[in-house]
């Protein structure tokens, strides 16, 4: 298909209250992306309580809080994940979720999700990736932080326990919380695409929109992008998330860019073919000239309009004779 996934990314900016929650899903489905993701985990099977916060999380959080209290308190329970799926239908938007450990791909599994999206930090984890795998579902993998070796592991660990090739698309990625331009290396995203001869995306984390568009002229066929309600609201993602109408923007953006990418056949397009008779030029008579009098560099030239003897044959032309008089500017029949 041409269209690109676009995957509206709640993620925890829901912080953790379900109302807000679904506040996120009417944006998401307002501004036509076609999915809206948040994330699933056990705050006690993804950290140890003695794990430290990254860098922009102590930016935008309690610098003395714990990452393990810091999610915590960010957790969707089994009843959550219902009420926002149903939601979700009732919006015509697809709900999704990242899971963080085993016991979360189970439940969204037990969901009946067509799509699992495999986060950065997970693309290392071996038993994780057996577990997703071993369901034969559609597969989102960001590779953030990894190198080609690691996402070669575990594209071999993916397929190898049953998912397809076909199902799979890998998604470049950043993991630092705003991107800084000078990291994206869109390049990248290509390099993995020709490596691994497989569907490629990108997962974007810098500010504004201007990437992930970029990043659709490059190929990539699924986009995910964070958003918020507010970005001065408190958590740990907000900031570096889009507004409602930058991610309305963003959508419309891209849906511009994939109609203008096109079919790649180089032929006159349906709304520019009335142009050639207007824009392109004909043989014409430069002065008069009698019939029977021999069509010569002196008594012809190319003017506008396009709709009489093409110009490309101007070597046929020569040397022929004149079937009738014509005036100047007239023109040339034979």
């Amino acid at each position: 298909m041409n269209r690109v996934f676009i995957i509206a990314e709640a993620g925890v900016n829901h912080n953790g209250d379900i109302e807000l929650a679904k506040k996120l899903i009417d944006v998401a489905a307002d501004s036509g992306a076609d999915a809206v993701k948040f994330q699933t985990f056990r705050a006690e099977k993804l950290v140890s309580k003695y794990a430290r916060k990254a860098q922009y999380q102590k930016q935008t959080t309690d610098k003395n809080e714990s990452q393990f209290d810091m999610i915590k308190k960010l957790e969707l329970s089994e009843k959550d994940h219902k009420i926002l799926l149903d939601y979700c239908k009732t919006k015509n938007i697809m709900f999704l979720s990242t899971p963080f450990d085993l016991e979360s791909i189970e439940l969204l599994s037990n969901l009946g999700l067509r799509i699992f999206k495999i986060p950065s930090g997970e693309i290392t984890n071996l038993p994780y990736l057996r577990k997703i795998g071993s369901l034969n579902k559609q597969v989102i993998l960001s590779t953030g932080m990894a190198t080609l070796k690691e996402i070669e592991d575990a594209l071999n660990i993916l397929i190898g326990v049953g998912t397809s090739k076909e199902n799979i698309t890998v998604l470049h990625a950043n993991t630092e919380y705003p991107t800084p331009i000078e990291d994206v290396n869109l390049s990248a995203m290509l390099t993995i695409r020709d490596k691994f001869q497989i569907k490629i995306g990108y997962s974007d984390h810098t500010q504004g929109i201007e990437i992930p568009i970029a990043a659709v002229a490059l190929d990539a066929g699924v986009i995910e992008k964070h958003f918020t309600l507010d970005k001065e609201m408190e958590g740990p993602d907000h900031k570096a998330s889009l507004e409602p109408d930058e991610l309305k923007a963003m959508v419309k953006a891209i849906r511009n860019i994939e109609k203008a990418i096109g079919n790649g056949i180089k032929a006159p397009s349906p709304s520019e073919s009335k142009n050639i008779a207007v824009a392109r030029k004909s043989i014409v008579a430069a002065i008069s000239i009698k019939q029977g009098e021999i069509f010569t560099e002196g008594n012809l030239t190319a003017k506008r309009p396009g709709n009489g003897i093409s110009p490309m044959r101007w070597d046929d032309i020569i040397g022929k004779k004149a079937v009738r008089d014509f005036d100047p500017d007239e023109i040339i029949e034979i």
